[in-house]
């Protein structure tokens, strides 16, 4: 994956649909990367018949669409599906599959709670806002998420109330953010509770806040200095014939991280 990887197997014509990520692939070396990639993301949404079935029609793939129709029941696991695909075009390096294994030797360590978590870290990555948000949702409800992984809560809460606010939803940003303060979180949550309280609320209301809560005086100036780095950061050009390019790009951006 280092350097080169000749296309061994034809393009597909009809693409292969990643629910996941509302993306399609065209190849075999495209799923092999999005595997490598986004582990936590190799689910029943795409260990199934279906991919079996492009992958012998459309890449002409027989042997390896029969190996993985053995592998793809019910009780499949991320590694039934990732090694024989890899191995189809020896898309690794040999480094390269000693790390793979050692991350896929974690991932079947980790609590089925965590991986969840990871699963919607994974989407909020890919820019599946409103996905991961169903994610964590669904998450908070589960009990016993301190037996899983200790400040697992604190980490829901923080992640859900960053992607809110990915989608300019800063009310409830701050009640997410407020929630994993409760839940134990440290300074680091309330710092970002106090970044999103400064960003809707008036001054006079934030003083009062900090006043309310006590919060260590370090934590308001790291804030301050944080929002002038930000106000310092160069507005990015947009000239007029590039406008309704842009625009498009980002209609795109906003149907596929909200799934509408």
């Amino acid at each position: 994956m280092s350097g080169y990887i000749l296309c061994e197997v034809k393009k597909a014509d009809k693409p292969y649909y990643i629910k996941n990520i509302c993306t399609n692939i065209y190849s075999i070396e495209e799923l092999c990367y999005y595997f490598y990639h986004n582990l936590y993301l190799i689910d029943r949404s795409i260990m199934n018949e279906e991919l079996c079935d492009w992958i012998e029609e459309e890449l002409h793939c027989r042997e390896l669409a029969e190996k993985l129709r053995h592998r793809v029941g019910k009780f499949a696991v991320v590694e039934d599906v990732l090694y024989p695909v890899f191995k189809e075009i020896n898309y690794l390096t040999y480094d390269e599959l000693k790390k793979l294994s050692s991350r896929v030797a974690r991932y079947d360590a980790e609590s089925p709670l965590v991986r969840e978590k990871k699963k919607a870290d994974a989407l909020a990555a890919n820019g599946m806002y409103v996905h991961a948000i169903k994610v964590y949702q669904e998450l908070l409800k589960k009990p016993r998420l301190e037996e899983a992984k200790n400040g697992l809560t604190v980490q829901i809460w923080h992640n859900l109330g960053c992607v809110y606010s990915y989608l300019f939803q800063m009310e409830k940003t701050l009640d997410c953010f407020e929630q994993a303060i409760k839940a134990g979180g440290g300074e680091k949550e309330q710092k970002a509770y106090l970044m999103a309280y400064k960003t809707i609320r008036t001054p006079i209301e934030y003083e009062s806040k900090l006043t309310e809560l006590g919060f260590v005086e370090s934590i308001p100036k790291e804030i301050e200095e944080d929002l002038e780095r930000f106000a310092r950061k160069p507005e990015r050009k947009v000239y007029v014939q590039h406008v309704d390019e842009l625009l498009t790009a980002f209609m795109k951006d906003y149907h596929r991280s909200t799934g509408s």
